[in-house]
């Protein structure tokens, strides 16, 4: 049966991508990102048969339960995984890819009143980092790895790594590890002050050069 072949790879995506489980037992009683996926799908399957109350009532009995809020309208692929998962809200138009990984504190939010399509869509392969906020109906290319803590309001392309407030594209195009090593991320901030005292030697360096052609030449010199 299809369902059961879905919740067979449930539980391989969990230990793919979860080194801490150990026993199918532990993944199936001790996983509340998991709980909250599963009990997605039937308020998931309530909303689309308008069946709009019901699906809200299921999906918030899930979030008392889990912690985690899933909205019943949001779309939600194969093989994403919850880690944790404390705080992660998705709300109703959020659309996710096959194979995304998220951590705690993740918010997949709107910013418009209206009722159209106001949240994020997520490609595959996405990873988005502890406490990463994305705002809006931008679309998070495949493969798009996301700091902890990041907040992202504009659209990423393919590939990319971005961190900070606003987030920054720092790595395009570039493959990577599935998990974020943070310690080795780039710090755009950093990075643009690196830079600036780059151009700030490279200017007294100048300087230096013309007072002392200038010495040399005889010419006066300011006090």
């Amino acid at each position: 049966m299809r369902i059961l072949q879905d919740l067979r790879e449930d539980i391989r995506t969990v230990f793919a991508k979860d080194p801490a489980a150990r026993s199918l037992p532990e993944v199936l009683t001790c996983y509340p990102g998991l709980h909250a996926l599963w009990t997605h799908r039937i308020a998931h399957w309530l909303w689309r048969h308008k069946r709009t109350f019901a699906a809200r009532a299921f999906s918030h009995l899930s979030r008392f339960f889990t912690g985690i809020e899933i909205h019943p309208g949001a779309r939600i692929g194969r093989r994403v995984f919850i880690d944790h998962g404390m705080g992660v809200v998705i709300g109703e138009t959020t659309e996710i890819g096959d194979d995304v990984l998220i951590y705690k504190g993740v918010v997949l939010g709107g910013t418009s009143l209206e009722k159209k399509k106001r949240h994020p869509t997520i490609g595959n392969h996405v990873v988005l980092g502890t406490g990463t906020t994305v705002l809006g109906p931008v679309t998070i290319g495949d493969s798009v790895r996301i700091g902890a803590g990041s907040v992202v309001i504009d659209s990423v392309p393919a590939g990319s790594t971005v961190v900070g407030v606003p987030g920054r594209v720092v790595q395009n195009g570039m493959r990577m590890e599935t998990d974020l090593n943070h310690g080795t991320l780039p710090d755009p901030v950093v990075q643009a002050i690196q830079d600036l005292r780059k151009e700030i030697e490279q200017i007294r360096r100048k300087i230096d050069a013309h007072e002392g052609k200038a010495a040399g030449d005889g010419s006066p010199q300011d006090p």
